[in-house]
């Protein structure tokens, strides 16, 4: 054991993980189980008076196990409290190779300090499938479909690009092929990569159109080598879709407003948006493919909307879009604190709407708003007489036919405020 453990420099560490600070370790253990551990994994498993894992994780590790063998509970969160209730004794949580990459290793760190983790993490699915594939795991992003819905592949999908999609379970890649032909990528070449790592291990691939692979194993992931067909609607990485692109009634911030108004928002990673008055959802849809961690809120008093909001965000790939239904003025206080709000609807019937919003913004958030009507534009005027900022009046004029001819046929103006709470942001 001490030569092992000061081979890998973990020797002063492991030493005091039982005692004062790392008292619990996070072993990952790949396919090929305990012949894959490196001797300091093997005795943090041996000497724990409790080992936590899936059960494939506890089966894998059966012959070292020594003390209290228990399964997560579902939802995991709730084995927590076992765990930390251990503070200070020697614990050992089985992960799938790499504890920080896509698993329970961030879950972990969000309850339990660094200072008292030790991690000995083996070959990650990634790491082995870009091996297997010869494809640059810095270049290929990687879609997680492990309790997300499907629709979060859509932003990924680039004709020519490559793609890493870990699966849920045996029936994702039968899935993502379907999902894949019905958004215009039927020529797409998937390879199912089965059991990475251990003795089971098996690739084989198939096109998206025509996917007929069979007896898949639950453990897989998908490399996916994308082509767009002519009917393939790949979402541009700038912001201002095609109005056409939304289910609406009427009730949208048009292509060049919302783009102007994205800009205005400045979304950035991590960032939440009130989007108020959302209609069809675009601001908020917007604002949440610009970056896959940005959040987003939209409020909408009418069911119709709400639900059309929450269809064009599954649609268009941002299926994480929280639509809340009812009034703003009721449902503001219940919200946790903005990075950004926009107020698209609602100002002129009410008007303390923007106080309020002002009020719950974090420092160095930003407000912005947009209104076509009179009173709704001397509401914008007060506020930023009052608040400072930036106030645009914007026009667009569309060609359209005029008879046998062409002509252009102004929009509504829109006056556009966008100011920046004082302070620095939280």
């Amino acid at each position: 054991m001490s030569q092992a453990l000061s081979h890998n420099g973990l020797m002063d560490r492991a030493e005091t993980s039982y005692g004062t600070s790392r008292w619990l370790a996070i072993v990952g253990i790949g396919e090929d189980g305990v012949e894959g551990l490196t001797p300091t994994a093997r005795t943090l498993v041996e000497t724990a008076g409790l080992v936590v894992g899936g059960e494939r994780h506890l089966q894998l590790a059966a012959s070292l196990i020594k003390g209290e063998a228990r399964r997560w509970f579902s939802p995991i969160a709730d084995t927590l409290p076992e765990i930390t209730a251990r503070r200070g004794q020697p614990v050992c949580v089985l992960a799938s190779g790499d504890p920080f990459c896509f698993g329970i290793g961030s879950t972990l760190a969000a309850a339990i300090p660094a200072e008292e983790m030790l991690v000995v993490p083996a070959l990650s699915s990634l790491t082995l499938a870009a091996a297997r594939m010869g494809w640059g795991e810095q270049d290929v992003p990687v879609i997680s479909l492990c309790g997300r819905p499907l629709e979060s592949l859509r932003p990924a999908l680039q004709g020519g690009e490559r793609l890493f999609v870990l699966s849920t379970d045996e029936t994702t890649p039968a899935s993502v092929a379907a999902y894949l032909a019905a958004q215009g990528f039927g020529d797409s070449r998937l390879s199912v990569l089965e059991a990475l790592g251990g003795p089971r291990e098996v690739i084989r691939s198939d096109i998206a159109r025509s996917f007929a692979l069979e007896d898949i194993a639950h453990l897989n992931l998908i490399a996916l080598e994308l082509v767009a067909g002519p009917e393939a609607r790949p979402l541009p990485l700038a912001p201002g879709l095609p109005d056409n692109w939304f289910e609406h009634d009427g009730q949208i911030t048009k292509r060049e407003i919302r783009t102007l108004t994205l800009s205005s928002l400045q979304p950035h990673p991590g960032a939440l948006l009130w989007d108020i008055g959302c209609g069809s959802g675009s601001i908020s849809i917007e604002w949440l493919l610009s970056h896959p961690r940005t959040q987003a809120i939209a409020l909408e008093k009418d069911d119709t909307r709400a639900a059309r909001a929450a269809r064009n965000a599954a649609v268009l790939g941002v299926p994480r879009l929280a639509v809340k239904l009812g009034p703003a003025s009721t449902s503001l206080a219940d919200l946790p604190a903005p990075d950004a709000v926009f107020i698209g609807g609602g100002l002129a019937r009410d008007g303390g709407l923007i106080e309020a919003a002002w009020q719950a913004l974090k420092p160095g958030g930003r407000l912005v708003a947009n209104a076509v009507t009179i009173e709704a534009q001397q509401l914008l005027t007060e506020a930023w007489q009052k608040l400072g900022g930036q106030l645009l009046r914007v026009s667009v004029e569309r060609a359209e036919p005029v008879g046998g001819l062409t002509g252009f046929r102004p929009a509504m103006p829109v006056l556009h405020l966008a100011v920046t709470k004082p302070g620095a942001p939280r």
